[in-house]
C-alpha cells in the first residue's frame, strides 16, 4: 500500500514538474538556454536506462554507451534514407534491443561472471567506437547516408509529428518532447519495479541462487532487463541525434560510458531520482568548468567522484533518505519517551 502510494505521489510530482517545465521554461528562457536544458534532459533519460539495469537488475555495463550510440546512428541513417522519422525512431529503439538480445544471450546463458560481463560490454563498445571512426570516405555509405568516420553524420533530420511529415519539431517542440519522455520513463520505471516482473528482477539481483530455487529462470529475467535498458538508451540516442542534428563516434566512447556510471554513482544506485539529479549536477558542473580556464575539469570531476565514493558511498539520494528516516525515528522515540 505504501509503495503504491509513493508511486502515485512520484507520478504526480514528475507529471506536474514536466508540465510546468514545458509551459513556463520556454517563456522564461531564450532558445539557446532551452537547447542547453534539452541535452540535460536527454542525458537524464540515458542515466535512467543504466539506473534500471544496474541499480535494480544488478548488471553493471561498462559499455552502456554502445546502445546510446546505436540509437543515434540508427536514427540518423534511417531518417536520411527513409525521408520520414517515425520509422527511424522505432529503429533507434529496435536496433539496440536486438544488439542487447544477441550480446546478452551470449553473456547470461553462457554464465559469464559479473567481472567478465563488464569487460565484454566495454570491449564491444570500444569496437563500435573504432569501427565508426574508420568509416571516413565516400565508400562508407548506407544508402543515402554517408557515415563520415570521425567527422560523423551531419544534417540529421529532426523528428516530425507522425502522419504530418512537414510538421518538424523546433527547439521548443523537441524540449517539450524530451521532458515528456523523461517524466514517462521515470514514472514507468517506478511502476515496472513495483510489478511482479520488477520484484523478480530485484530478487535476482539480491540472490540468484534463491531465485532459481524458487523456479525462476534467472538468465531470462537478466536478459529482459538488459534489453529493456538498451532500448531506453537507444531512445536517448535518437533524441541526442535530434538535439544537434548530428552524431559522431564519440557517442560510443569510453568517456561516455564512464559518465553514465558517474551520474548513477553520484545520485545513488538503486534509485531513479538520484541518477537524474546526478546527471543534472555533473553536466552543469562540467559545463561551468569549461568556462574556467584555470581549472582542469577532469581533475575536479575525478576528485568529486573520489569524495563521493569515500564520504557518500551510497550516493546523494540514499544518504539523504537515510538521514530523514533517522530523524523521523528519533522524533518518534522522543514523543514516546515524553508520553
Amino acid at each position: 500500500m505504501t509503495l503504491d502510494w509513493n508511486n502515485r505521489v512520484a507520478a504526480l510530482g514528475a507529471g506536474g514538474g514536466a508540465l510546468l517545465a514545458a509551459v513556463f521554461f520556454p517563456a522564461i528562457y531564450n532558445e539557446y538556454e532551452i537547447l542547453q536544458m534539452t541535452i540535460y534532459v536527454i542525458l537524464a533519460i540515458l542515466a535512467l536506462s543504466l539506473a534500471f539495469i544496474w541499480g535494480f537488475g544488478g548488471i553493471l555495463s561498462f559499455g552502456h554507451a554502445m546502445f546510446f550510440g546505436l540509437g543515434a546512428y540508427s536514427y540518423a541513417i534511417a531518417a536520411i534514407n527513409f525521408g520520414e522519422t517515425t520509422s527511424a525512431l522505432l529503429l533507434a529503439i529496435i536496433v539496440p534491443c536486438l544488439s542487447a538480445a544477441a550480446l546478452g544471450y551470449l553473456m547470461f546463458y553462457g554464465r559469464i561472471s559479473d567481472v567478465y560481463l563488464g569487460a565484454i560490454t566495454l570491449t564491444v563498445s570500444l569496437i563500435f567506437f573504432k569501427v565508426a571512426n574508420s568509416t571516413s570516405g565516400p565508400a562508407y555509405t548506407i544508402g543515402k547516408a554517408t557515415l563520415g568516420g570521425f567527422n560523423g553524420i551531419p544534417s540529421v533530420p529532426r523528428l516530425t509529428v507522425p502522419g504530418f511529415p512537414a510538421w518538424e519539431l523546433d527547439t521548443i517542440g523537441l524540449f517539450t518532447l524530451c521532458i515528456v519522455v523523461l517524466a514517462a520513463t521515470y514514472i514507468g520505471l517506478r511502476y515496472l519495479v513495483a510489478s511482479d516482473f520488477g520484484r523478480i528482477v530485484v530478487s535476482v539481483r539480491e540472490n540468484e541462487t534463491r531465485s532459481e530455487l524458487l523456479g525462476y529462470d534467472v538468465r531470462r529475467y537478466k536478459l529482459a532487463t538488459f534489453i529493456f535498458g538498451a532500448g531506453l538508451a537507444g531512445l536517448a540516442g535518437c533524441l541526442y541525434a535530434n538535439w544537434g542534428n548530428y552524431t559522431d563516434p564519440t557517442v560510443f566512447a569510453l568517456s561516455q560510458s564512464v559518465q553514465i556510471i558517474i551520474w548513477v554513482v553520484v545520485g545513488g544506485v538503486g534509485t531513479f531520482i538520484g541518477p537524474v539529479l546526478g546527471c543534472f549536477f555533473i553536466q552543469w558542473l562540467t559545463t561551468w568548468l569549461t568556462t574556467v580556464d584555470t581549472i582542469n575539469k577532469d581533475v575536479i570531476l575525478g576528485a568529486l567522484l573520489t569524495l563521493m565514493v569515500l564520504l557518500l558511498p551510497q550516493g546523494f539520494v540514499p544518504t539523504l533518505q537515510k538521514l530523514v528516516r533517522t530523524r523521523q525515528a528519533r522524533a518518534v522515540h522522543q514523543q514516546e519517551t515524553m508520553a
